[in-house]
């Protein structure tokens, strides 16, 4: 569609006071004999929104943090965070007290105040023993003291780490020092007013129920379908900050697979450009290309080892540098995607923290065919065919084409062939994001990192993904090979078949079935607390169990005395073998769970000095009290990775979108989720 035929038309239809599409219109309404100007903007968001409880980490997020609930901090529109309900707050007892003080201006919609309480309800609502779907992880629930206890009915509320000091005084102790300023801006961290959810507690969000606290209000909700937002009346909103905009109301569409077509059709004034295709055509119509607006997001596409168990030439350091040394990004980017990316060799978007503390590979074709000669392989020769997998393209649409681009230069330049090999998103993810895999061939995944919000573990980007699990960067192949069956069976079969079989409803009946997990626990918990002794400040307390080794063994115990079924005692048998050893918890293959005994002895006593110190910075900045700190370490942590080519980075993700020429302050969300976010923002001209 042409432009021309559709600005003439739009053109006279406002000047006419007609309603347009589905756009922003003008209006004349007779109101004690004043013309009144009503605007409605209308935005493309996400799909499949069933519910707008801020709990469930879905599409509804996007609305809850901020533009229908307002919480004690919030983004702004630099996507900083800044105080919304708080006014300030005071850290106290080593960094794990935060003491929250709340304003006293701000009203729910139905004229409330909002009160410590609100918050205290909300969060203890989730933290509930009863509620299995909520997403503790997704909140500042996930570093509350005992918060996890509590929820799994082992802890009494009295012991969670949230108290009211009184109504406008809120603190929180997290379990470890930790910055939880960016917790409190998401979504599940948002107050509930009590009133409304206990009349209601199954659908309180529906229009007829719903109380907010933030600029707008639920006017309307479709399940899976349009979502239409009103100005709440009573919003108060924090001094000195610029908290909404002039939209009068906000209509939430489904996103289609036509979103240009949608904004040239008058259907939507706000929509995501999500595919090269979209773009290209965009960047060839001058007339759209004024209203083509772009913004980075947080998250980095890199080359990323795939902790394969064959020996592989990339086991050599000056291969792996030989990799990351030929690669050129330019190109990349600017042919493959058209633009849709930004060209970065380290783990960060332009302004993000830990950007002048990384040090990646510049780009050195000369240099890099000589470390590929001095590694016995002139030119590529004796190097075999390796593999890069990508994500399929209907979930990913540029993985291929990056894979593509990568292996065209990688042979172009160094003689190194490669094999592209799509993985569906099960496996994708887990080669993404867990340890080694069964049959993965010696290569490289194209992987995607994000970060959840703005929080010290995010300072790294995600690049450090590969530091988290035993296996992955650093390592040497036969422990790779000793630990892959861990991370591809739901329990790990060598101790199966020596401790037993948990999917035997008979162990854990007899004393017997006891004998060897005993003799395991008292070598191993020894053992490990003394490893725990010799650990630096602060990573010791860091690392080292809350509570003690043989305290959580000796409950395991009890359990079993305690038991009066043999259905009993086998669970409690259940619950000490996973204790012991290595097992997936049922997960995806590429997961397993970490803090069973025997994986950290194993791991712990097969460490490279160099990964120790990888594990400890990364460790020290996950915990950080302040971005500024996990910035730093963050930075030391990637430098030393990337510079020994484990993980090579190739761009950072844009957000590339049309807003019409009437809209201002749409706002791409730069966090994992993608789409828009910070919808009260949006004003019209």
């Amino acid at each position: 569609m042409r432009r021309s035929s559709v600005t003439k038309p739009l053109a006279l239809l406002i000047a006419m006071g007609v309603i347009v599409g589905g756009g922003v219109y003008l209006g004349v309404h007779s109101a004690a004999g004043h013309s009144t100007k009503i605007t409605n903007v209308i935005v493309a968001g996400p799909q499949n929104v069933t519910s707008l409880d801020p709990t469930q980490w879905a599409g509804q997020i996007l609305l809850d943090q901020g533009t229908i609930l307002e919480g004690l901090y919030g983004y702004n529109q630099k996507n900083q965070i800044v105080p919304k309900i708080a006014t300030g707050y005071k850290i106290s007892n080593h960094g794990r007290t935060w003491t929250f003080k709340l304003r006293h201006n701000a009203k729910w919609s139905n004229g409330d105040p909002v009160t410590a309480q609100d918050f205290y309800y909300a969060w203890m609502r989730q933290l509930s023993p009863s509620d299995s779907n909520a997403q503790l992880w997704a909140s500042v629930l996930n570093y509350v003291n005992n918060g996890y206890a509590y929820h799994a009915g082992t802890v009494p509320k009295s012991q969670v780490g949230i108290k009211v000091i009184n109504n406008y005084t809120l603190q929180i102790t997290t379990t470890q020092p930790h910055d939880i300023l960016g917790e409190l801006a998401m979504a599940a961290s948002m107050p509930l007013d009590p009133k409304a959810v206990s009349a209601h507690p199954t659908n309180w969000y529906l229009p007829q129920y719903f109380v907010g606290d933030a600029p707008y209000v639920v006017k309307s909700f479709t399940p899976n379908g349009q979502i239409v937002l009103v100005k709440n009346l009573k919003y108060v909103g924090a001094k000195g900050e610029v908290n909404h905009g002039n939209a009068q109301q906000i209509t939430i569409m489904p996103t289609t697979t036509v979103p240009v077509e949608d904004f040239m059709a008058g259907k939507v004034d706000v929509t995501q450009i999500s595919t090269v295709a979209d773009l290209s055509y965009v960047k060839s119509h001058p007339a759209l290309e004024g209203e083509l607006h772009s913004q980075p997001t947080y998250n980095i596409t890199y080359l990323q080892y795939d902790n394969s168990t064959q020996p592989s030439p990339l086991n050599n350091v000056l291969v792996r540098q030989a990799v990351a040394m030929a690669l050129q990004r330019d190109p990349i980017v600017n042919r493959a995607l058209n633009g849709l990316g930004g060209v970065t060799n380290v783990f960060a978007t332009p302004g993000w923290p830990s950007a002048k503390y990384q040090k990646g590979i510049q780009t050195n074709v000369a240099k890099a065919k000589k470390l590929l000669a001095k590694a016995g392989y002139p030119d590529g020769k004796g190097i075999p065919t390796l593999y890069l997998y990508c994500d399929v393209q209907t979930a990913q649409p540029n993985g291929v084409p990056v894979a593509e681009a990568v292996s065209e230069e990688l042979q172009s330049e160094l003689g190194i062939n490669f094999k592209i090999v799509p993985l569906d998103t099960t496996q994708y993810g887990a080669l993404t994001y867990g340890g080694p895999l069964a049959n993965i061939k010696p290569g490289y995944n194209i992987a995607v990192s994000a970060v959840n919000s703005s929080d010290p573990s995010g300072a790294a980007m995600g690049g450090n993904q590969g530091v988290l699990f035993p296996g992955t960067y650093g390592y040497s192949t036969s422990f790779v090979k000793h630990v892959e069956p861990w991370f591809n069976n739901p329990y790990a079969p060598s101790y199966v078949n020596m401790y037993g079989d948990p999917n035997n409803s008979n162990m854990g009946t007899s004393p017997s079935d006891w004998t060897k997990l005993m003799a395991v626990a008292q070598t191993d918990i020894p053992w490990l607390n003394h490893y725990y002794s010799t650990l630096p400040q602060p990573y010791r307390s860091e690392l080292e169990p809350q509570i003690p080794l043989l305290t959580q063994w000796n409950e395991i115990l009890t359990s079993y005395h305690n038991a009066k079924t043999d259905a009993a005692k086998h669970q409690a048998w259940v619950e000490a073998w996973e204790f012991l050893f290595p097992y997936s918890n049922g997960s995806s293959a590429g997961s397993m769970n970490l803090a069973s005994l025997e994986v950290q002895k194993y791991w712990y006593s097969h460490i490279s000095p160099q990964v120790k110190q990888w594990l400890m910075w990364d460790t020290e900045f996950q915990n950080a009290t302040s971005n500024a700190q996990a910035a730093k370490l963050a930075g030391k942590l990637m430098t030393q990775v990337m510079q020994q080519g484990w993980t090579v980075p190739i761009y950072y993700g844009v957000t590339d979108f049309l807003e019409r020429s009437t809209v201002t302050g749409a706002q791409a969300n730069p966090w994992a989720w993608g789409n828009f976010y910070q919808e009260q923002y949006l004003s019209t001209k």
